[in-house]
């Protein structure tokens, strides 16, 4: 919906046995300047393009890059991505190492864990060399024959990129929807299939933005539309499977907001979201009665976010209405305006409410206490309150499948920096926690081998910013030791401590891993998002330089082998501190990075654009203009030498246009001194997350992680 961070990006690292590699022999080093015999940099062509605005005038001599499916511009990208291949030729036997040590890790054939539905056990599970899932159904009981409800393989395999949106099975259980991204433009196109004959609908929808309901009839289905052009999710229609009409049920016309779907857990509701940066209002329509029709809510008021649930005689309501980290409200039926919403639990200010989930005896309560996660439950009928309990720090917990609205168990997830994600479920009769599945690394992985642990770096304005750390156990750590430090900082997003397996593959040849929970993030609650957006934006860069300093001066690395990676907002965060420090850092890896700032927010025939206004700002108003101005990392490229850097892009990136970080490049190739390392790769088939499939993507991570261990002169 945002400029997001990749997805699970990469952006956790990983390994296999330190001492190993260092010993053995293979590529021969690689060195990091234009040294005689090198290939030549590849050179951006020229045309001066003057962009004015408020009486300002910016040059663009690489304007011409946004000319999609050009000639040039085909044949610049292909000369820097076969200029990276040159460059990086003797490090291939590492690559495909790295990639076959991660997919080596990876089970093979893995299934996730069922749950109930109706008259079905659902799940997914993997084949052996399968890159996409098949998904299963077995009828009353786990024992009975199991009935493959969609291939997803096969419907893979003609497509060099396949994103797999909402699947959902229709009230009737004979019924398939399915919707699929094939240009990884985040356009789908949804189908349905009879899976008592095996048929599909002749009429396929198209132009969607993926997410879709059932009616409780199977015979309309309800889905979102796109724009084309801006790619904002706008309209709502419903599709009548038995007179094939599709109607239009509503239009958001505030191009700053955009559409999204859902179904309440008790089947009863559908609830259409309209959300901007900071307001949000829902609809919401009774799927039980068939004269009903979209009702408002409570009527959007600027700077006022909340989400609905169904709580049978009541709605619940999570709301930033009289707490900025959000409050939990409840209101009647009939009177649903926020002037009739009610407290329903008391939160301490400090507290940080994230999500919530409701059920027929009891509501489930996701926190943030100083960034730790505690899952809070509720008991309906007798109002007491208890913590599920949580074991290391940091770590991440999160909401799992929980179908069922008149269910007793509540599943969740747990994972750590050294933990490997696991779904386990509390019994609220018994009182009691089961893992249902632990996913498993294999190979000679050990968590023990591993410790993680939480710091605090002071900012330069006195803000403590936490740092999540993880290394190996017995790295004995010094001045030369690696350092890979991530950061995001936007849109509120928070980059939990999570597992990584691929992250091993630098763990065990000697790397520290740093998340940094800068400002921008909603790490330490609401206010710690603010503080980093706007016109404060530029804490979010301070605070990762001052997290650099804070891990240099603490003796876990030097400016010689501290490396940063970030992606989308991140990869702005990346551009934004290698013009401001790009001394501190060895290597830089930037991933689909949004680096020219103004243009894109002056161009609100991009997508997301105007939706955007309330994040970064709106650069049509001169004073926000100047402040983006002063940070954008494409217009303040200057004359100094940058660190090593490896940028990404994907040519149907629909967040990051791919010509930001194409200009980029080419501006740095021509302002920068000296000799290190500028590789630039634009992945032609793949947009805003990389390649897709289970095991594609690792060649990705590969790739970042060779230009790592490269720049540490690792053979």
């Amino acid at each position: 919906m945002f400029r997001l961070f990749l997805t699970t990006i990469v952006l956790s690292l990983s390994a296999t046995t330190y001492f190993f590699f260092l010993s053995q022999k293979g590529d021969a080093p690689m060195t990091t300047s234009t040294a005689k015999g090198s290939p030549a940099e590849p050179i951006a062509l020229k045309k001066e393009k003057i962009l004015e605005i408020h009486g300002d005038k910016r040059i663009d001599p690489y304007f011409w890059m946004n000319e999609r499916d050009s000639e040039p511009v085909l044949s610049y990208l292909k000369e820097e991505n076969n200029y990276l291949e040159t460059i990086l030729s003797n490090k291939k036997t590492l690559r495909n190492k790295l990639f076959e040590e991660m997919k080596a890790r990876t089970v093979k054939k893995d299934s996730s864990v069922p749950y109930h539905e109706g008259s079905y056990y659902y799940y997914s599970r993997m084949e052996e060399e399968s890159n996409h899932p098949l998904y299963c159904r077995k009828k009353e009981s786990l024992q009975s024959l199991e009935e493959i409800i969609l291939n997803t393989d096969e419907l893979a395999k003609n497509y060099s990129y396949f994103d797999l949106g909402d699947v959902e099975v229709s009230p009737s259980e004979t019924l398939l929807a399915y919707s699929q991204d094939t240009q990884s433009r985040r356009i789908f196109s949804i189908s349905i299939e009879n899976l008592l004959t095996k048929t599909t609908e002749d009429s396929v929808i198209s132009g969607a933005s993926g997410d879709f309901i059932w009616g409780p009839d199977s015979k309309i289905l309800y889905y979102n539309k796109r724009d084309l052009n801006t790619l904002r999710s706008s309209e709502l229609w419903s599709y009548n499977l038995e007179t094939k009409k599709h109607e239009k049920l509503f239009f958001e016309e505030d191009t700053t907001f955009s559409i999204h779907l859902s179904k309440s857990r008790s089947k009863r509701y559908l609830f259409l979201f309209s959300n901007s940066t900071l307001t949000t209002e829902v609809r919401f329509l009774d799927l039980t009665d068939k004269e009903s029709s979209l009702k408002v809510f409570s009527q959007r008021k600027r700077g006022v976010e909340y989400e609905i649930e169904d709580g049978g005689d009541r709605f619940y309501i999570l709301t930033n209405l009289n707490n900025k980290n959000f409050s939990f409200m409840e209101t009647t039926l009939e009177k649903t305006n926020l002037e009739n919403w009610k407290e329903v639990l008391s939160v301490e200010p400090e507290v940080f409410l994230k999500d919530i989930e409701v059920f027929e005896s009891f509501v489930a309560l996701r926190e943030s206490h100083e960034g730790l996660l505690k899952i809070k439950l509720l008991d309906r009928k007798t109002n007491k309150t208890s913590y599920l309990p949580t074991k290391e720090e940091p770590y991440k917990i999160s909401f799992s499948m929980n179908p069922s609205y008149s269910g007793k168990t509540l599943r969740y997830s747990y994972e750590s920096m050294t933990t490997p994600y696991s779904i386990l479920e509390y019994d609220l009769t018994k009182k009691e926690t089961k893992v249902l599945k632990t996913k498993e690394v294999l190979g000679d992985f050990s968590s023990e081998n591993y410790v993680s642990k939480r710091v605090f770096a002071t900012a330069r304005d006195g803000a403590l910013v936490p740092i999540s750390i993880v290394h190996r156990k017995d790295l004995k750590i010094t001045n030369k030791t690696p350092l890979l430090q991530y950061g995001y900082g936007a849109y509120g997003i928070t980059i939990d401590p999570s597992f990584s397996s691929e992250r091993l593959s630098l763990l065990d040849r000697g790397f520290v891993y740093a998340i940094s929970h800068i400002r921008g993030s909603s790490y330490k609650g609401r206010a710690w998002y603010e503080s980093g957006k706007m016109s404060q934006k530029k804490n979010t860069f301070y605070d990762f330089i001052d997290c650099s300093k804070f891990l240099i001066s603490e003796g876990y690395t030097s400016k010689e082998h501290l490396y940063a990676m970030g992606g989308s907002a991140g990869g702005l965060l990346m551009g934004a501190v290698t013009n401001m420090a790009p001394e501190l850092y060895k290597g830089v890896v930037a991933i689909v990075p949004f680096v020219d700032v103004l243009t894109s927010m002056l161009d609100d025939t991009i997508p997301l654009t105007t939706f955007e206004y309330d994040e970064w700002g709106n650069p049509n108003k001169k004073d926000e203009y100047d402040y983006m101005k002063s940070y954008s990392p494409y217009d303040n490229v200057t004359e100094q030498e940058y660190p090593n850097l490896l940028v990404i892009t994907g040519y149907h990136d629909s967040q990051v246009q791919y010509w930001e970080p194409a200009k980029w490049v080419a501006k740095l190739r021509d302002k920068r001194k000296g000799n290190n390392l500028l590789l630039f790769y634009t992945d032609l088939n793949a947009g805003h997350s990389g390649a897709s499939g289970r095991f594609d993507h690792l060649k990705d991570i590969a790739l970042y992680y060779s230009f790592l261990l490269h720049l540490e002169g690792h053979s």
